[in-house]
């Protein structure tokens, strides 16, 4: 008869599947759905307060569409006292100011995310990162009283009529969409796995060849969407845009001064004058009609956005 030493017991019930009582397992699972039902909620919530906005602005505008004829909608002058609803100069406002911040903010952006990415030593990259996150906290209304008192002084000497104007406009817009396109682009550049510059660094490339042609492409995916927030950031602004651009709804004509004219973007005619319109009038209506036009903007995009991540995630698919 054999003995049973107690070492011997204790690996015996080592050797044995641990099992997980019944009441623990229907514990876990009900925890599980209920965490998954959360996070789904919170998704089609997120869908569905969307959806709700839209039709908000859809209630509010189309009767613009009965009270104005839409050949008016694209004539050239915006006057609603004189009944003159021409979206035209405020479109080119929006297009102008935001295609002046987006020609500052991307290069900048980028050079500045892959110095900090690729370049910049760990103790000066942990001071940096910080500051640029803490920069998007400014109000902007700050920024729109530092481009009001100390931006457009110094554009009215460099020759400008007015310092007010769509170049002032893109300046503080790209410095404010900065922080998100350094933060977004950093990050993707961060997130490239260290094997891929290992490897192109073995087969003989510089540093410089490394971060244009394998880690540039590699995080793509993040560097778009990071320069997409930023133009959506640019687009919707306000108060900043509605004090440094002058307010002058007017279409410059396409001379090499185009961005020293006073100009007017649809979110500072909506701010400025929403306040002053009677309820269901049809200045009100066109008002929110304005509103349906940025969010079909930025809706596009986001899908424009959205289509090129789409793209380059499949071609990385089908090449591996």
């Amino acid at each position: 008869m054999s003995v049973v030493t107690p070492r011997q017991r204790v690996l015996e019930e080592h050797r044995q599947p641990h099992q997980i009582p019944d009441e623990e397992k229907h514990s876990t699972n009900r925890k599980e759905r209920v965490i998954e039902f959360i996070i789904k909620l919170c998704g089609v919530s997120a869908i569905f307060i969307i959806a709700l906005i839209f039709l908000f602005l859809l209630r509010e505008g189309l009767p613009a569409l009965t009270q104005v004829a839409i050949s008016d909608f694209a004539d050239a002058r915006w006057y609603p006292i004189e009944g003159k609803y021409g979206f035209t100069p405020l479109l080119f406002g929006t297009l102008l100011v935001t295609a002046g911040a987006v020609i500052i903010a991307v290069p900048l952006g980028l050079v500045t995310a892959i110095y900090l990415g690729e370049i910049a030593p760990t103790w000066l990259r942990d001071i940096l990162k910080p500051l640029i996150e803490i920069l998007a906290g400014i109000p902007s209304i700050v920024l729109g009283f530092l481009g009001w008192l100390v931006l457009a002084p110094l554009i009215q000497k460099a020759g400008a009529p007015t310092g007010l104007t769509a170049l002032t406009g893109s300046l503080i817009l790209g410095y404010m969409a900065l922080p998100t396109i350094i933060s977004i682009a950093e990050d993707a550049l961060y997130a490239v796995p260290k094997e891929y510059r290992d490897g192109a660094l073995a087969i003989g490339a510089t540093r410089w060849q490394t971060i244009w042609r394998v880690v540039m492409p590699a995080a793509k995916t993040g560097t778009v969407t990071a320069i997409m927030l930023g133009i959506g950031r640019a687009i919707g602004e306000t108060m900043a845009v509605m004090m440094v651009t002058g307010n002058a709804a007017n279409i410059n004509n396409f001379q090499a001064n185009i961005f020293l004219q006073p100009v007017r973007t649809m979110t500072a005619t909506i701010a400025a004058e929403m306040g002053e319109v009677a309820q269901g009038s049809t200045h009100y209506s066109v008002l929110f009609a304005i509103g349906i036009v940025l969010f079909l903007i930025t809706f596009a995009v986001n899908s424009i956005a959205a289509r090129i991540v789409g793209k380059q995630s499949r071609s990385r698919g089908s090449s591996l």
